[in-house]
């Protein structure tokens, strides 16, 4: 199934979207993500409502730093011996759509970063590779954007990655059973239209599945908890010259099977 999370007619609810229809349910998040069937209680077309952020209220956003050889290679680095974490904070999430918002006086070097977010859908402790997608529930597009001066300077990755507005999320949170295999998706990055980013999730060093498991071997993976898989190569930094984000860029992250979320910048 394809959810969204969406705002119509002064309400916001949860639906299935099909053929450009979403089925309004009456279902809460944390029941959607208990495994229960959709009810329908009403249809509206989908150009008619805003989307959200598909996943509402992350308690945590986990996000994964050097996780594509194409990435490593870019930098010249050699790939990590285990997976590098991070997170970012709640209050970065953003919707499809929505504007990706800084100060000029905080930040002049604002990146984006085309990522697979994984949802986490069963409570996950010290769980083993080979059991770690059960405790998926879905998939959709993520954005770590980045102030690359404040991540570069602080010397930890923290706040130049957690900036309100800084983790757009969707369109559609794509449930696991229609991507069995997440190491086989088309990945890219546009700005403006014209290709940063372009690659597929085999590039991955530690697949959704280990990536997973190493965690739940550190603290627990609750419903609704978000991991962020990591980025290709060609984010604008690393480029020759860099290529960072201006007022009024449009960025756009697509992923094969899921969808394009889009967002626009604003320098404030």
């Amino acid at each position: 199934m394809r959810w969204v999370h969406y705002s119509h007619d002064g309400a916001e609810r949860f639906g299935v979207l099909r053929d450009g229809v979403v089925a309004a349910s009456s279902l809460s998040f944390e029941r959607i993500l208990a495994g229960e069937a959709p009810d329908e209680i009403l249809q509206v077309e989908l150009d008619a409502v805003r989307l959200l952020a598909p996943v509402p209220r992350p308690g945590k956003i986990v996000a994964i730093g050097l996780n594509y050889m194409d990435h490593c290679r870019e930098q010249n680095l050699d790939p990590p011996d285990k997976p590098v974490i991070f997170c970012k904070f709640a209050t970065s999430l953003n919707h499809p759509g929505g504007e990706i918002r800084w100060s000029s006086q905080l930040t002049q070097k604002v990146d984006s970063e085309a990522e697979l977010a994984v949802v986490i859908g069963k409570t996950a402790r010290r769980v083993d590779r080979s059991r770690a997608l059960g405790h998926v529930f879905g998939y959709t597009c993520g954005n770590d954007v980045s102030a690359r001066d404040l991540q570069f300077s602080d010397g930890q990755w923290v706040r130049g990655k957690s900036l309100d507005t800084f983790c757009p999320l969707g369109p559609v949170l794509v449930t696991a059973d229609e991507i069995p295999d997440p190491q086989k998706l088309d990945i890219s990055g546009r700005v403006n239209g014209e290709y940063l980013q372009k690659s597929n999730t085999r590039e991955m060093i530690f697949g959704v599945a280990e990536l997973v498991a190493y965690c739940s071997q550190a603290f627990t993976l609750q419903p609704g908890d978000v991991i962020l898989t990591g980025t290709p190569d060609g984010v604008g930094i690393f480029r020759d010259p860099p290529v960072l984000l201006q007022d009024g860029d449009v960025v756009e992250i697509e992923i094969e099977r899921i969808g394009r979320l889009t967002n626009r910048c604003r320098c404030e």
